[in-house]
């Protein structure tokens, strides 16, 4: 990852403690409308590109011959937190399915809602894979493995499934995939640059209910995304709290190592951001620059102030720093 460019830093007594530095790209109709660090610079978007994963939930017809709703669709796009709705959302649309949890290939982890985990602890229960933060986009991938009559492996490399997933996501980066990795919850996730992923979110940005099958498709997930927040992460998360303050109008989505993405319709922009160090405290506060940058977030908002700009504080209610952007970005 050659040449980052500085763009969050943290300061504390008055100096300089810490600097996170990035690759960022804003992608508009006519191509690259600014960028930051290398746009060429492959990555692994992990769950920032679950909206592209979803894609053949709707183009192959599974998400329609099944019912399903916005809702569920912003569900497929999730890095949830286990809390109890997520859970039984999950649940409910495998039973709608004819399909259970023992069907999912994510894995169990604890849940990251600390009511459902504590709930878990006291009742002596274990987490299943209901509460994996991916449960819903694997929902989705089983609702197309039992459309397409595929076998139950979806998340193998070769099933048809993914090799789906790997040709729409060729097709909307523009690119050839740079090899793939297996993500947390098990399943291929396809390298590209960052601006690949800028541009498929531009691609998003700029799709309507009236064109293609693609483009019908992208909307209906954006509008699902930017309608149900949270069902996309979770009270307290940032993915939540963001598209809540800008009304509704704007999809976004984080993904692990420091990923962010988002889908600017009224303006037809796709934003990509990769952090170096892989901190979530600096994607956050850098995709929240990006926004405030593209007008679409008022940096004064709670939820902006939270990430950027605002003061640190410590348990005791001291004023310990703040996190600002660089110098240069994001201009």
């Amino acid at each position: 990852m050659s040449n980052p460019h500085p763009m969050v830093e943290l300061w504390r007594g008055g100096l300089l403690e810490s600097t996170h530095s990035g690759h960022a790209v804003i992608w508009g109709p006519g191509g690259i409308q600014a960028a930051w660090g290398d746009p060429a610079t492959v990555i692994f978007p992990r769950s920032s590109c679950k909206m592209i994963q979803a894609l053949p939930l709707i183009e192959t017809g599974a998400a329609d011959a099944v019912g399903l709703t916005d809702a569920q669709l912003a569900f497929a796009c999730a890095s949830h937190q286990g809390e109890a709705r997520h859970v039984k959302m999950a649940a409910d649309w495998l039973a709608g399915i004819g399909l259970g949890e023992p069907d999912l290939r994510c894995g169990a982890h604890e849940p990251y809602d600390r009511a459902e985990r504590d709930r878990l602890i006291k009742t002596d229960s274990s987490p299943c894979q209901l509460h994996n933060n991916c449960s819903g986009k694997h929902c989705g991938f089983l609702t197309v493995t039992r459309h397409l009559k595929a076998g139950p492996e979806y998340v193998e490399i070769d099933h048809p499934l993914q090799r789906a997933i790997k040709a729409a996501t060729e097709e909307v980066t523009g690119e050839t995939a740079a090899g793939y990795g297996i993500d947390g919850c098990s399943a291929p996730n396809f390298a590209m640059s960052v601006a690949g992923l800028a541009r498929a979110m531009q691609a998003f940005a700029a799709a309507s209910d009236s064109g293609d099958t693609r483009s019908r498709a992208m909307h209906r997930l954006t509008r699902a995304m930017a309608t149900y927040p949270e069902n996309v992460a979770g009270e307290g998360r940032a993915c939540t709290e963001l598209m809540r303050a800008m009304g509704h109008s704007v999809a976004i989505k984080t993904g692990a190592e420091a990923v962010f993405i988002a889908i600017l319709p009224a303006q037809k922009l796709g934003i990509a951001l990769k952090i170096v160090d892989g901190g979530s405290r600096g994607s956050e506060a850098a995709i929240v620059a990006l926004l405030v940058r593209a007008g679409v977030l008022d940096p004064a908002h709670p939820a902006a102030q939270k990430r950027l700009g605002g003061t640190l504080t410590n348990w005791r209610g001291l004023k310990t720093g703040w996190v600002q952007t660089a110098s240069g970005f994001p201009g």
